[in-house]
C-alpha cells in the first residue's frame, strides 16, 4: 500500500512539473509574441530580441518561436528578416548562455541584445544607404534592447521565496514594475471592441497590487503602468492621473474588502473618462470595468493564496505599551516563580521533619543499620528536593533578567528590520525573524534568528552593508547555535576594545584543572572568566570545564550573572556524590563606556595596572558547588585607556604571595600576551617547574577601537 501511494505521489509530482514546464512555454512564446508586435517610437521593435535573449534554458526556443512569428504578422520584408535575424542572434546566444553558464549576471544577455539590435540594423542602413538620423535611430533601438534586457532578466530571475517572505530587494521590484509597463506599452495600440488588452490588464493588476501587496506598492505600479498608457496615443495623457488617483481611494477602502475596493476603482475610472472627453474615454471606462470585473472574479483558492503572500514575513515587534505589557508579565512570571519556590522549600521541610520523626519512632524496630540507611537516603532526598527549589528561583531570576533587558530596549525599529529583510534576501539569507534594537543609551544591536543550517551568516561584507541600513558601524557578526537555530547578532562598533593575553600551565597530566573562556555578548561587552576546579588533573578539568561552560552558555543566551551562577551551583551540587566545586572569577567590560565589572565566587584577587599603580581587588566569597545560595562577590571599576585588568588562578597567586605586586609593576609596559607568557614563567621558576596546582592567567589591556 505505501508503495503504491509513493508511486502514485511520484506521478503526480512529474504532472505538476510536466504542467509547469507546459504554462512556462506558453508564457515565454506569449511575451515573444507580444514585444516583437508591439512597437515603441518609429516602427521599433526592440524588446523581442531582449526577451530571448534572457529566457532561461529550455524556454528560450519558445520566445524565440513567438518574436519570430509576431516579426511576420505585418508580412515578410527587410525590416522583419531584419527583426529575424535580430531575433536569431539573441537565440544562440541564450544558447551559449545555458550551455557554458554565463547566466548568473545579466551583463552577457545585455550584451548579446545590443549586438544582434546594433549589428541587424548596421547592416540595414547600410544596404539602405540611410541617412545619419536613421544610424541615429538605429543606436536607440539597440540602447533600448540593451535595456530591456537587463529589466527582464532581473524579473524574470526574481525569487519568488522572496516576494514571499518580504525579502524581495527594492531594485528587483523597480525591474518588475518596469517590465510590467514595458508590456503594457507594448499592447497599448491593441483594441477589441472598445476593450484596450493594455487597461484591462492595467486596471487588475493595480487593484491585485493594493488589495494584496499594500498601498504603496499598488499606486507606484499604477504611477508605472499609468505613465505607459498615457504616452500610447494622442488624447490618453488624462490616464496618467486617472489610473493613480483610482489606486488611491481603492486603498482607501481595501480594508472594507475586495467588493468595496473594486467599487472604489470602478466609480473614479468613470468620473475621469467622463470628465477628459476624450475619443478614449469610452475605451477606458469600458476596460477598467472589465479589469475591475476580473479582480472581482478572483477565484477565492487564488486570493487566498495572494493573500498568503502578504502575510508571510511579517513580524511585529513589541514597542511602546506592548512592550510595557511584556515587561509586566515576566515579572509577574518571575514573582510567581520564586513563590512556587519557597512553597517548595516549605513542603520540603514538613515532609523532612515528619519523615525524621517516623524514622526515631522505628529506630529500635528496624535496628542500628537500617536507621542509618534511611537517614542517609532521607539526607540525600533532601538535597535533591533543595536543589529543585533553588531551580525555581534561578527561573525566577531569569525572568526577572529578561524582563530587565526588554525594559531598558527604548526603540524596536521594525522599519530597518524590513531594510535588513530585503538586504538579506539578496544573500540568499531568509530570516525567522529580525529585531533591530535600540537602548535606553541610543546603542543599536541587530538580532536575526535563522535555519540552524543557513549558509553566508559568516560573510563579513554584512556588517558593513546592515550598518548602512541602520546608520551605524557595526563590528562582526556573532553566530550563537542553538539546537535547530542560529542566531546572528551584530552590536555597535565600541570606543575600546581589549587586547587579550592568556597562558596556562596543567600541574599533573596534559588536563588542566582550570578552565578559561572569552566572550562577546550582544550589548557591546567583553566578558573573561577562569573556573578553577576542586584539585588538579582531570577530575579538576571536568569541574572547571562545566563551571566555566555552563556560566559562559547561559549569559551567551542573555542572562544575568547572579542567575547563571544559581543554575552552574546547582548543578555541581548535584553532579556525583562526591564533593565537587569549582570557583568563579569574572570580569565583564562596557567597551562603550570602559566600565568593569568583576564577580568572584571563590577565586582569588584580581588586580588592576594603571600607570605606576597596582590596585588590588580581592573579595571573600564561596565556591560553586559546596553550599546553596550562594551569590558572587562583586566591585565595579572604571578602566582607563592603557589599564590592564588580570585574572589568575590561585596556582599562580600562592606561588608569589607578597610578590605579586612587583612583578606585575614590571610587565605593564609589555604587550598583553607577552606580560601572561611572562608571569606563567616566572610562577614555573618560582616552584622550579614543579608546580603544586594549576595554573592560568588572563591579560586584558584597554585600547582605543580604530
Amino acid at each position: 500500500m505505501a508503495i503504491k501511494e509513493r508511486v502514485k505521489r511520484a506521478e503526480n509530482a512529474l504532472k505538476e512539473k510536466k504542467n509547469e514546464r507546459l504554462v512556462k512555454s506558453v508564457l515565454y512564446f506569449t511575451l515573444g509574441l507580444i514585444f516583437s508586435t508591439g512597437s515603441v517610437i518609429d516602427g521599433l521593435h526592440p524588446f523581442g530580441v531582449s526577451i530571448t535573449a534572457v529566457s532561461k534554458k529550455r524556454y528560450f526556443l519558445f520566445s524565440a518561436a513567438g518574436a519570430v512569428l509576431g516579426s511576420l504578422i505585418y508580412g515578410l520584408d527587410e525590416h522583419s528578416a531584419r527583426y529575424i535575424c535580430a531575433v536569431t542572434i539573441a537565440a544562440l546566444g541564450a544558447l551559449a548562455s545555458s550551455a557554458f553558464e554565463l547566466g548568473a549576471s545579466p551583463a552577457f544577455s545585455m550584451g548579446v541584445s545590443f549586438f544582434a539590435s546594433l549589428v541587424t540594423g548596421l547592416v540595414l542602413n547600410v544596404k539602405s544607404s540611410s541617412p545619419a538620423g536613421a544610424y541615429a535611430l538605429t543606436l536607440s533601438e539597440a540602447i533600448l534592447s540593451l535595456g530591456g534586457a537587463f529589466f527582464f532578466y532581473r524579473a524574470l530571475h526574481s525569487s519568488y521565496r522572496r516576494l514571499r517572505l518580504k525579502a524581495l530587494p527594492s531594485n528587483d521590484l523597480i525591474c518588475i514594475i518596469i517590465s510590467l509597463t514595458v508590456l503594457v506599452i507594448n499592447i497599448s495600440e491593441i483594441r477589441v471592441f472598445v476593450f484596450s488588452p493594455s487597461i484591462i490588464l492595467a486596471a487588475f493588476l493595480v487593484l491585485t497590487a493594493v488589495r494584496f501587496f499594500g498601498e504603496g506598492r499598488g499606486i507606484i505600479l499604477a504611477l508605472a503602468l499609468g505613465f505607459g498608457i498615457s504616452i500610447s496615443g494622442e488624447g490618453a495623457l488624462f490616464m496618467l492621473g486617472a489610473l493613480a488617483f483610482s489606486a488611491l481611494l481603492s486603498s482607501l477602502f481595501s480594508p472594507l474588502g475586495r467588493l468595496a475596493s473594486g467599487a472604489a476603482f470602478i466609480t473614479v475610472s468613470a468620473f475621469f473618462g467622463i470628465a477628459s472627453a476624450s475619443e478614449l474615454s469610452l475605451v477606458y471606462t469600458a476596460s477598467c470595468a472589465l479589469g475591475t470585473a476580473l479582480f472581482l472574479l478572483l477565484p477565492q483558492k487564488a486570493a487566498a493564496r495572494l493573500e498568503a503572500l502578504n502575510e508571510k514575513g511579517r513580524s511585529a515587534s513589541p514597542d511602546g505599551a506592548l512592550r510595557q505589557s511584556l515587561v509586566l508579565k515576566l515579572r509577574f512570571a518571575s514573582s510567581a516563580m520564586a513563590a512556587i519556590s519557597e512553597s517548595v522549600e516549605q513542603v520540603r521541610e514538613k515532609i523532612n521533619d515528619m519523615t525524621r520523626r517516623d524514622n526515631e519512632l522505628k529506630k529500635d524496630e528496624i535496628g542500628e543499620k537500617e536507621y542509618i540507611q534511611r537517614e542517609i537516603i532521607l539526607e540525600k532526598t533532601n538535597q535533591i528536593r533543595r536543589v529543585a527549589s533553588d531551580q525555581f528561583y534561578s527561573i525566577s531570576g531569569m525572568l526577572e533578567d529578561l524582563a530587565f533587558e526588554f525594559d531598558e530596549a527604548e526603540i524596536f525599529d521594525s522599519a530597518a528590520s524590513s531594510k535588513i529583510r530585503r538586504l538579506l534576501g539578496e544573500h540568499e539569507i531568509y530570516p525567522i525573524n529580525i529585531s533591530v534594537i535600540e537602548d535606553k543609551f541610543k546603542r543599536i544591536r541587530v538580532e536575526i534568528l535563522t535555519d540552524s543550517g543557513t549558509q553566508g551568516l559568516d560573510n563579513p561584507k554584512l556588517a558593513a552593508e546592515i550598518g548602512k541600513a541602520c546608520s551605524r558601524y557595526f563590528d562582526k557578526g556573532k553566530i550563537t547555535n542553538f539546537k535547530n537555530e542560529a542566531m546572528l547578532s551584530f552590536t555597535e562598533r565600541p570606543n575600546y576594545r581589549l587586547s587579550l593575553g592568556f597562558a596556562q600551565h596543567s600541574a599533573e597530566g596534559r588536563l588542566c584543572g582550570d578552565t578559561v573562556k572569552i566572550l562577546s555578548d550582544s550589548k557591546g561587552r567583553s566578558i573573561l572568566i577562569i573556573s578553577d576546579g576542586m584539585g588538579k588533573g582531570s577530575r579538576a578539568a571536568l569541574d572547571g570545564a562545566m563551571g566555566a561552560g555552563l556560566l559562559s552558555k547561559l549569559i551567551n543566551a542573555g542572562f544575568g550573572f547572579d542567575s547563571a551562577l544559581k543554575i552552574v551551583n546547582s548543578a555541581l551540587l548535584i553532579k556525583s556524590n562526591d564533593e565537587s566545586l569549582a570557583t568563579l572569577d569574572v570580569a565583564c567590560v562596557d567597551l562603550f563606556t570602559g566600565k568593569c565589572e568583576l564577580f568572584k565566587a571563590g577565586a582569588p584577587a584580581s588586580f588592576i595596572l594603571r600607570g605606576e599603580s597596582v590596585i588590588r581587588c580581592e573579595l571573600t566569597s564561596m565556591p560553586a558547588g559546596i553550599l546553596r545560595g550562594i551569590e558572587f562577590a562583586r566591585r565595579t571599576a572604571v578602566l582607563r585607556l592603557d589599564d590592564m585588568i588580570v585574572l589568575m588562578s590561585d596556582g599562580i597567586s600562592d606561588v608569589f604571595d607578597g610578590a605579586l605586586d612587583a612583578l606585575l609593576s614590571s610587565v605593564k609596559e609589555l604587550e598583553a600576551q607577552s606580560a601572561a607568557d611572562r608571569i606563567i614563567n616566572e610562577a614555573l621558576a618560582a616552584c622550579e617547574g614543579k608546580a603544586k596546582d594549576d595554573m592560568s592567567i588572563i591579560i586584558a589591556k584597554l585600547e582605543r577601537n580604530i
